[in-house]
């Protein structure tokens, strides 16, 4: 099976890697938009638009499932690309929230970390809260999408916009959901911070787990014993790449 994962840049890699784990496909084309990153504080119908533009990018490729790898579309384009498309298309939206009802008590403080267009859409929160979870919350923390982008992965800057964003917190959460595929190449960054600023440590939620659970569950697929990788971007590919080269060898 061939299956492409869409991603407004290199975040998406995260999911990639999970995925390449997991040998799940035979070939994977993944596409980063990274002529256009970040999404996140773009309005919905451009989202929308750059999302249905992707789309005409995998026209070529006949992939068999689009993996979309990123929140913001996930959480403002799905429903037009699914109308346009004629295969499966997985968020990974649906697949966070999957992965915190199974395992999760409905009383325990989570916090969902996302993009601005992600939590102003209210997607993790609304279909958390019909889930019966009742202490959720919320938090844009889109500045550190362009670092990541920069490949400031740790360090004083990294540790600056943390503080920026999480010192006002009151509530320590037991679970922390990264509601934009960047995040979780600072997972280590975010849970140094919140074990030391709360004392305990807390679950990180990564979108790359869970979309290879919701596959494994909806989909039934099994494993390869090799999978192809095919890297494109709509602009400079250099971090991409450069970000991506310890996966091939997965």
């Amino acid at each position: 099976m061939r299956v492409g994962v869409f991603d407004s840049g290199v975040g998406g890699l995260s999911v990639l890697e999970s995925l390449l784990k997991a040998r799940l496909f035979e070939h994977i084309i993944y596409y980063g938009d990274t002529a256009r990153v970040p999404y996140g504080p773009k309005d919905p119908a451009t989202i929308a638009k750059f999302s249905l533009e992707a789309l005409d990018f995998f026209k070529p490729h006949n992939i068999d499932m689009l993996v979309v790898a990123c929140n913001s579309v996930s959480a403002w384009a799905l429903p037009a690309m699914r109308a346009k498309a004629q295969i499966p298309i997985v968020g990974v939206i649906e697949a966070g929230v999957l992965a915190i009802t199974q395992s999760t008590p409905k009383d325990t403080p989570i916090l969902v970390l996302g993009t601005k267009a992600t939590i102003a859409s209210g997607r993790y929160a609304r279909e958390l809260g019909a889930q019966g979870y009742t202490c959720v919350n919320s938090l844009a923390a889109g500045l550190l999408v362009p670092l990541i982008e920069e490949g400031v992965l740790e360090g004083a800057l990294l540790e600056a916009c943390m503080e920026y964003y999480f010192a006002p917190l009151k509530v320590a959460p037991a679970v922390v959901v990264l509601g934009c595929t960047h995040f979780p190449w600072i997972a280590n960054s975010l849970q140094k911070y919140f074990t030391s600023r709360f004392k305990t440590p807390v679950r990180l939620v990564h979108s790359g787990e869970a979309i290879v659970a919701r596959l494994k569950q909806v989909y039934h697929l099994k494993a390869h014993t090799h999978t192809q990788l095919e890297l494109f971007a709509s602009g400079d590919k250099e971090l991409l790449e450069q970000l991506a080269n310890p996966l091939k060898a997965l």
